[in-house]
């Protein structure tokens, strides 16, 4: 049997996924489609495309989730094919059997299988009738909260409360006792219906110090289904993944086998074609239950390439033309090992909220030498809110966990991004905690680890006084750069001094709190040689590199084996240096300008605690009260809406609103001030 390949597929979808298919369907010849929002017309995406088609206003509801503007943009432009990446329609069956019967062939899994897995319900139940181990639980749709309630204490707390149709962490809560239950019931509810029109929910016990472990299935038209290995997508933080690893540090052989064998059984019972993936929780004792089959690509795919040595989007654009596979599952590499880190847009020191805005900078490392990124973002191009926050996937392949891990850490210190927050800080300080270092978590490891939220000093330099001493280095070579300027006195040049104090805060880098170091600095043979002089001792660092003021990145090589890369910048008189997720802020100053330091008035913040302010950009969906009410500490006074995600502001003490301040329907600035208190 001869099969024909597409010559044209569009992408019904944005962002990097759109951008990665693009650059998988171009090296196999095929001509691109973009579609676009009215919000995306200058995004990423519809640049690298072939061709592009408008398909509506911004909020994805009216564009990107309206199936007959996409199959309309197929017949308008003649793409025989549709891509959908993951998320909007990439598991809607009624989007694939639309395709279907108009003639496009959906590059993804029969709408049947969709069907039969897209229900959380309706697939544990197949689930079980092909031996597939699954969770305890109660598998029917469940009504009110008082149902919710009965059948959680029936199983057993800690539950878990899951929307059928849900998905990215979305409808779904833990609960520990009747109160949390009958709560995140109706939040699941809500947010089921918001997110995915379909309210159904069901429960299950929820497994205890557990791991999330993927198996990445492939199949095609044939009856061949084959599993490409696990992934560790574990590091997660409220149900949504951060980190993701193949292989498994905790998986062995044995296990792996068994649970490829049933992520496989399970695709040949609902004659699965395509890429897919089976998520499974696993025990302590390695003992594995089925959770839910996503019948797409994930966001994770490219750490199982790196791997196998496979291209995932190939291997579905391939499927989707008829092929057979062209290998056997004793045909599938273990190759060496493979980390992601999700880039987002969101602040991490101010609880993850969601951060948009033009990317006034935006420099990733290079894709060589093990090191991948996949991005749907240009510098000076903007972060939107309509979508989630995701920026790029910052992917690494190394010999081992141990180079993977040490390429990741190298990678996020040279990722540039200003103009919007990201959490890079957060993902270096994971990737250098013992517990990630030592293979030793579990999903509870960022709420067990940062119980309090991430700050500044979780994470403290693993040597200050190198950034102290690289901070000095900055300042000598400012002073370098300004002897150069032509005009001088003959006689009377600058002269640069060798001494300086460097101002920091002790534990924070606050200026409340200074800390000074005495720093010598002497040039010899293009080596900055750095001592810093305290009572326990002189520090020498042996700096060498060629930076100059305004590079962002500072590659340096110290006492002649270290070799690192630390951000950098200059905020009037401080210098702010960010390494392995540390952040270092000081002053360089002469003995002189520290005497006449310790000697200026601390600048106080100013009182805020009656004013109610955005913490982040978005839009205002709802003020809970009205002027003259009476709050009490907890209350609910605001919802903001922004990357698909609704936040909740609560009173943080009792008080009575003075002035509403910003209407429902309003886009919020950060800090903008919402309600007043008397």
């Amino acid at each position: 049997m001869t099969t024909k390949m597409f010559k044209k597929i569009l992408i019904a979808n944005r962002g990097e996924i759109a951008c990665r298919v693009m650059k998988t369907a171009k090296k196999m010849g095929i001509k691109t489609v973009a579609v676009y929002s009215e919000a995306d017309k200058e995004a990423r995406h519809v640049q690298l495309a072939d061709e592009a088609v408008c398909i509506g206003p911004a909020p994805s509801r009216e564009s990107y989730l309206v199936m007959d503007r996409i199959i309309q943009a197929c017949k308008d432009t003649g793409a025989e094919a549709v891509h959908p990446g993951y998320g909007f329609l990439s598991e809607n069956e009624q989007f694939a059997k639309r395709c279907e019967e108009e003639g496009i062939v959906f590059i993804g899994p029969k709408h049947q299988s969709i069907a039969a897995m897209g229900d959380k319900i309706a697939s544990k139940k197949l689930a079980q009738e092909a031996r597939v181990n699954t969770i305890p639980g109660y598998n029917d749709a469940i009504d009110t909260n008082e149902e919710a309630v009965k059948i959680a204490q029936d199983i057993g707390y800690p539950v878990m409360i899951k929307a059928s149709a849900g998905g990215g962490g979305k409808g779904l809560r833990v609960a520990f006792n009747d109160k949390e239950a009958a709560e995140g019931f109706a939040a699941c509810k809500t947010e089921a219906m918001n997110s995915f029109g379909d309210d159904r929910i069901f429960i299950e016990k929820f497994v205890e110090g557990p791991r999330h472990i993927e198996i990445q299935i492939l199949g095609d038209s044939h009856g061949n289904v084959v599993y490409l290995n696990e992934r560790d997508c574990s590091i997660q933080r409220r149900h949504q993944k951060v980190i993701e690893e193949a292989p498994s540090p905790f998986i062995d052989p044995a296990t792996r086998k068994a649970m490829g064998e049933q992520a496989v059984a399970l695709a040949k019972a609902v004659n699965y074609q395509s890429a897919g993936t089976v998520e499974f929780v696993v025990g302590k004792d390695k003992s594995f239950y089925f959770l839910e089959m996503n019948t797409r690509l994930q966001v994770e795919h490219p750490v199982t390439e790196s791997i196998t040595g496979l291209d995932l989007v190939e291997q579905m654009i391939r499927v989707a033309a008829g092929e057979k596979l062209a290998f056997k599952q004793e045909d599938v590499k273990l190759d060496g090992w493979s980390m992601e880190c999700r880039i987002n847009a969101d602040d991490p020191f101010r609880n993850f909220l969601p951060s948009t805005g033009r990317l006034v900078k935006y420099r990733p490392p290079e894709s060589v030498n093990g090191v991948r990124v996949d991005t749907g973002v240009y510098e000076g191009g903007e972060i939107p809110m309509y979508y989630d926050s995701m920026i790029a996937k910052l992917i690494v392949h190394g010999k081992d966990r141990t180079e993977a891990i040490e390429k990741m850490r190298s990678a996020l210190n040279d990722f540039v991004i200003r103009g919007i927050h990201s959490n890079i800080p957060f993902q270096a300080a994971l990737l250098q905690h013992p517990r990630f270092v030592n293979g030793d978590f579990t999903t509870g490891f960022i709420a067990e680890e940062y119980p309090e939220g991430f700050k500044k000093d979780s994470v403290q330099p693993a040597d200050p006084k190198r950034l102290a001493a690289l901070a000095a280095f900055m300042r000598y070579r400012y002073l370098e750069h300004i002897k150069m300027i032509d005009g001088q006195l003959a006689g009377h040049e600058m002269v640069i001094a060798k001494k300086f104090v460097v101002v920091t805060g002790k534990k924070t880098g606050s200026m409340n709190d200074p800390y000074e170091v005495p720093i010598r600095v002497e040039l010899k043979d293009g080596v900055y040689s750095v001592y810093i002089e305290e009572k326990d001792g002189v520090s020498r660092y042996d700096i060498v590199s060629d930076w100059r003021p305004g590079q962002i990145c500072l590659n340096a090589t110290i006492n002649g084996t270290q070799k690192i890369t630390a951000q950098v910048e200059r905020k009037g008189v401080k210098f702010c240096l960010i390494l392995d997720g540390a952040h270092y802020e000081c002053m360089v100053l002469s003995p002189l300008g520290a005497e006449l330091q310790r000697r200026m008035p601390v600048k106080l913040p100013p009182d805020t605690s009656k004013l109610v302010m955005s913490p982040m950009p978005g839009l205002l969906t709802k003020v809970a009260v009205k002027v003259g009410e009476a709050v009490t500490a907890g209350q609910k006074l605001a919802s903001i809406e922004a990357m698909k995600m609704e936040n909740t502001i609560s009173a943080m003490q009792d008080g009575v609103v003075a002035e509403i301040c910003a209407k429902e329907g309003e886009s919020l600035a950060v800090d903008q001030l919402i309600i007043r208190f008397e």
